[in-house]
């Protein structure tokens, strides 16, 4: 059965060091974030990043759930393709269990974009963009808030996040009757035709080194077995900036890691979560 807990083990193990956050810090942040990101990642095989020494020692990726964990934390028979042994997947599915792993230091948090009840059909599609890291604030936001007309132009309802990295996600919600091939070829579609009309700005490349200063509108989350970083989740990157869902209007104020451990209490006591109606 789960245990309440009000603390972490080792609760002053610092996992930010330039910002001396602790294991405390990141504990209480995840009990301040479980009902809105509980809502997003409910159902949803996830994938942990751990960081045990903090985000300067380096980390590592988590499909597998640890024998260690309880037996409480649900897990996701997830089948590979290609055969194999299946992975198996946490399920978040209450606060006790986001705490447990918060206090196994697990900083960030991605989720599958289909459900354990179809994991063939996502109910998210999702259009990351990528944009270099000098890109200018102001040319990135013209860039999304184009992005979002082509969303709604093309029948998706655009929901914005930022991605407490380099960019933001374009996502829409659907009705889980598509397969990921489907999903994956409107979003080509869309990504396409968005580059092909603004081509000194805008790139599909997946090459690197083909891209130049363009901003990357990557598809490659719609696809069997791929995540996107979960509402809410915190990033492994100086300043701790959580991944936020915004709304639309927000766009012309925000940065990509406007909000995270040091101010998402806040935003969320003054504003209701903009992707409630998602679904």
């Amino acid at each position: 059965m789960p245990l309440n807990q009000d603390a972490p083990s080792n609760p002053d193990k610092v996992l930010y060091p330039q910002d001396a956050f602790r294991k405390q810090d990141v504990f209480d942040y995840y009990r301040s974030v479980s009902e809105p990101l509980l809502a997003h990642a409910r159902d949803k095989p996830v994938t942990l990043r751990r960081f045990p020494d903090g985000i300067d020692a380096g980390g590592f990726f988590q499909k597998e759930a640890s024998s260690h964990f309880p037996d409480w934390i649900p897990r996701a028979s997830v089948p590979q393709r290609g055969g194999g042994s299946p992975v198996h997947h946490v399920l978040l599915d209450s606060e006790d269990a986001l705490l447990y792993l918060a206090d196994q230091a697990c900083l960030e948090f991605h989720i599958a974009l289909s459900t354990v009840e179809d994991l063939e059909r996502p109910v998210l599609a999702v259009l990351d963009v990528d944009p270099p890291e000098d890109t200018d604030i102001a040319e990135l936001r013209t860039v999304v808030r184009g992005l979002c007309r082509l969303f709604t132009d093309s029948g998706f309802a655009p929901h914005l996040q930022a991605t407490g990295g380099k960019g933001f996600h374009i996502a829409g919600p659907l009705d889980g009757e598509l397969g990921f091939e489907e999903v994956r070829s409107q979003m080509r579609d869309l990504a396409e035709r968005a580059a092909h009309d603004d081509p000194d700005r805008l790139t599909t490349e997946q090459r690197k080194n083909k891209r130049g200063d363009r901003i990357f509108l990557d598809i490659n989350r719609n696809a069997y077995g791929q995540t996107m970083i979960a509402p809410y989740s915190l990033r492994a990157r100086s300043g701790a900036p959580a991944a936020t869902p915004l709304d639309l209007d927000e766009l012309g104020r925000v940065h990509p890691r406007s909000y995270g451990l040091a101010n998402m209490a806040r935003r969320l006591a003054q504003k209701s979560d903009p992707w409630r109606d998602l679904h």
